[in-house]
């Protein structure tokens, strides 16, 4: 309600106590919009990738999780894929929160040509022995790890989140696309992303991967959890020499700030193996993206 002056004048004391007791019902003024914290003009996801929320904000906030980090298959945003309308050249117009598809600047892949000679500390991997669960969410293969495996990098433990594949690669050496590329995501505890690429060539048969490829999920029979396990360790070359670069993630939303390291020596798959995980997906690439003002520390190229 609201106070009526001219019957404040006729009631005298009367009004003079509704007025002294607060005339109105309503609260005050308010400039936030209800429901909200966020001030008026704000977007999802600012275009300016400094201000992207990294992937720890993400995961203590209501920005969702990437779908890397789920331990199942969650709802996208917008549906997204390969090819047509929804491809990759189209990521960044389907959802405010895959913006960065076409605004970023640090976006994955790339291609690695241009390398700064360094001199990095070696990783420090410890894997182990983990359960099969093994996922087809439509986009790829991966095996869904109990996060007891981890790397440390420069003093910082990130653990094994989970590990998938992509047919033909991602990333390009000198231009050239490897067969297949292997992508094995770890988190820290503070939430910085670390995903270790192992590039495929096709060649030998490699024993060493049927313990995945004897229980590859596939469209209609889409998790294989098994009471067998896989060492990740055994998927790795022998030398872990790599290239180093901050990128994103491959997939929407794109989220940037992605600590890159691309093993130097790739592993190899028979034609029968790689035929095999092409039966279940391919062409789940994105195409290479722009370094920009980026650079490539590693080795040199040959």
């Amino acid at each position: 309600m609201a106070c009526d002056r001219v019957s404040c004048s006729l009631l005298g004391i009367m009004c003079l106590s509704v007025l002294q007791s607060g005339c109105g019902d309503a609260p005050p003024a308010s400039n936030t919009t209800p429901g909200s914290n966020v001030s008026d003009g704000a977007s999802p996801i600012a275009a300016n990738s400094d201000e992207t929320p990294s992937p720890a904000v993400a995961e203590n906030s209501a920005e969702p999780i990437h779908h890397y980090l789920h331990q199942e298959e969650q709802p996208h945003a917008a549906e997204w894929g390969y090819t047509g309308e929804i491809g990759p050249s189209h990521w960044g117009d389907l959802s405010p929160e895959y913006v960065l598809a076409k605004t970023g600047r640090r976006q994955s892949p790339i291609d690695i040509a241009a390398v700064e000679p360094s001199s990095m500390s070696a990783i420090e991997f410890a894997y182990g022995p983990s359960l099969i669960d093994l996922v087809y969410n439509g986009h790829t293969v991966e095996e869904v790890e109990d996060h007891q495996s981890s790397i440390t990098v420069d003093g910082k433990r990130y653990a094994l989140q989970q590990f998938h594949f992509h047919s033909p690669s991602e990333h390009t050496v000198n231009g050239k696309h490897s067969d297949m590329e292997m992508h094995l995501v770890h988190k820290s505890d503070d939430g910085t992303i670390a995903v270790i690429g192992v590039l495929i060539d096709q060649g030998a048969d490699n024993p060493a991967f049927d313990q995945v490829w004897n229980y590859l999920p596939t469209e209609t029979n889409r998790e294989r959890k098994e009471s067998v396990t896989i060492d990740a360790a055994t998927l790795l070359p022998t030398d872990s020499n790599y290239y180093r670069y901050t990128g994103s993630f491959t997939t929407p939303p794109c989220t940037e700030d992605v600590l890159w390291i691309i093993l130097k020596t790739k592993v190899e798959l028979s034609e029968k193996q790689i035929t095999k995980f092409r039966n279940i997906i391919d062409g789940n690439n994105r195409p290479v993206q722009p370094v920009n003002d980026r650079t490539v520390a590693g080795p040199a190229i040959r």
